[in-house]
């Protein structure tokens, strides 16, 4: 029979989730030595080598993956067996870094966020905006919890998908910008119009580009900027045409101050994925904010 140590438990996940000796010590509090003695102890007990330590790097053997799996299950059980062993509820308290685009934040905190802020007062987000690579480098360093993509599908067997969805986008203008010349419009005659874009390589303006970019077209716009809601609110007053996805634009278009404009032959895939990395433990913080993310993923 094996008897574990659950301190030796929690500072292999430490250094599973950090990739590093030196960041895990710093972490947990204990010194370095202390903490490798931990994972030499849990080594000797379980009869199998956890990490490989290569050119000072840190990464888990294949075994360790799977004791990592089973040391997540080991502090949930835990934790849950202490609360309820307290027979009372505790405030959730935690800090959730949270990576994604910057058209999603306004719409994440717009309406719903208060709400959330009283049924847990412990919880602190912190949101950063960054482009899809950005984020998952974010992400495989540990910097940031999960990250709340608007881009191709992305699978990898290194990221658990919380939730996904894919999303509708379309051209849009001012309801009267196209009255003297009338609708439709083809693809050559809209590349030529003012466009007020978010910023160049950022999630759906990226695949715009790149869709242009194979049928040998480019956008020059008149307007940056990673406020989506600001470029709506421009377009609704006929200030130039824009392509924005369907969730930013549903509000003004139902008002009947924005119109789609239909492109033929422009089909662009685009989706929300609510990511993180599978090594990563969920904590109960990050569990509300994934449910929080989760309800609101219908945009």
């Amino acid at each position: 029979m094996i008897f574990l140590d659950i301190k030796n438990l929690e500072t292999f996940i430490q250094v599973a989730e950090l990739s590093s000796f030196t960041k895990a010590a710093e972490k947990s509090g204990y010194s370095q030595s202390t903490v490798s003695f931990h994972i030499k102890q849990l080594e000797n007990t379980l009869g199998v080598p956890l990490f490989e330590r290569i050119n000072h790097t840190v990464s888990l053997t294949a075994k360790g993956r799977e004791v990592l799996s089973y040391a997540h299950q080991i502090r949930f059980l835990t934790q849950k067996m202490e609360k309820q062993l307290h027979q009372k509820t505790e405030l959730i308290r935690g800090h959730v870094r949270i990576a994604m685009a910057d058209s999603l934040c306004s719409w994440l905190l717009k309406d719903n966020f208060g709400n959330f802020c009283r049924q847990h007062p412990g919880i602190a987000m912190k949101i950063i905006s960054a482009s899809t690579e950005e984020m998952f480098r974010l992400l495989n360093q540990n910097e940031v919890d999960m990250v709340y993509t608007l881009d191709n599908h992305i699978y990898n067997h290194t990221y658990h998908i919380a939730r996904e969805e894919k999303i509708m986008a379309h051209f849009v203008a001012g309801s009267s910008f196209f009255q003297p010349k009338g609708l439709p419009v083809s693809l050559q005659e809209l590349v030529s119009l003012p466009f007020l874009l978010t910023e160049k390589g950022m999630s759906y303006r990226r695949l715009m580009d790149e869709k242009l970019a194979s049928l040998s077209m480019e956008i020059e716009p008149i307007l940056e900027t990673g406020n989506a809601d600001l470029i709506c609110l421009l377009v609704s007053q006929g200030m130039g045409i824009s392509f924005l996805p369907d969730y930013v634009t549903r509000e003004a278009v139902k008002d009947g101050k924005i119109i789609y404009l239909p492109i033929e032959g422009f089909d662009i895939d685009i989706w929300l994925q609510l990511l993180y990395h599978r090594d990563k433990w969920i904590s109960p913080s990050m569990k509300a904010v994934i449910e929080y993310l989760s309800l609101m993923f219908t945009p």
